[in-house]
């Protein structure tokens, strides 16, 4: 008996002593990001557009510019990931299904960069020039593979018996799936859409080659825009410790829009549906 008590606290504490060493890179990440970047922060940083190094100026056409081309990105892949993670679940043993399993096996581990060549090749040279488009489609290319597992993954967990109780009450098949498969499993849809839109927010590699950047305010889908990611990049790597102070308060506004992001996840978790 001792010996298990023993055996029960000493792994206790190693699983403790293993949180707080994987808690250490996160809060000295984000106490360097804090304490470097707060003090940029200020309603002109986050209104006004940038001027050149010595003269102030701010990210406010680069946070617009995120928040479009995520909004993009979440028009395109969001229907079509839920649609695709619909059919994989209902229909899993079809020649498509499978064909369609395999693509988004394949597509979650591409690397992002490839994404923004993809998205180059078939937007920015077809249509001759960068873009918030083909910005959104180079994230929407990136989101798409998540969700369709995250939505296959969720509606599996629906029991087949409600399916089989609204099947025998008369509904088709279609309305079953759309409106007792897919309300019933709508919780855990939600929360991997928003942690996949969390998680594209901060890519920079896919909208060097496609959104790419300006010093403006947005001004058409089919023309260049400023992110997020792209402006904090181009700062940081500029010869001016002005841009870099600017560098870290974009990278705190990006941090606290993913932060954002993952509470709306465990508000949505906490809630019933």
């Amino acid at each position: 008996m001792l010996g298990r008590k023993l055996a029960d606290r000493l792994f206790t504490g190693f699983c403790i002593a293993s949180a707080a060493l994987a808690l250490i890179p996160l809060c000295s990440m984000l106490y360097t990001i804090i304490a470097k970047g707060v003090s940029v922060i200020s309603v002109d940083f986050l209104t006004q557009l940038p001027a050149p190094a010595g003269e102030g100026g701010g990210f406010g056409n680069a946070i617009q510019g995120s928040f479009i081309v995520v909004g993009i990105a979440s028009a395109i892949g969001i229907p079509l990931g839920v649609a695709a993670g619909m059919y994989l679940a209902e229909f899993p043993n079809t020649k498509l299904s499978r064909a369609v399993s395999f693509t988004a096996d394949v597509l979650t581990g591409v690397p992002s960069i490839i994404t923004g060549i993809f998205a180059y090749a078939l937007i920015v040279v077809n249509f001759g020039g960068f873009s918030a488009l083909a910005g959104g489609v180079a994230l929407a290319t990136m989101m798409i593979p998540f969700i369709v597992r995250t939505t296959e993954e969720a509606m599996k967990l629906v029991p087949w018996e409600l399916r089989e109780a609204s099947l025998a009450l008369g509904a088709p098949r279609w309305r079953t799936t759309l409106q007792v498969v897919l309300s019933t499993a709508r919780f855990g849809i939600i929360t991997g859409t928003l942690l996949t839109v969390a998680r594209i927010a901060g890519e920079t590699a896919p909208l060097l080659f496609t959104a790419f950047s300006n010093r403006f305010w947005f001004e058409g889908l089919m023309q260049p825009v400023a992110t997020l990611p792209v402006m904090i990049y181009t700062y940081a790597i500029s010869p001016f410790d002005e841009w870099h102070a600017q560098a870290w308060g974009g990278a705190l506004v990006l941090v606290l829009m993913i932060l954002t992001l993952n509470i709306l996840v465990r508000l949505a978790a906490g809630r019933r549906w």
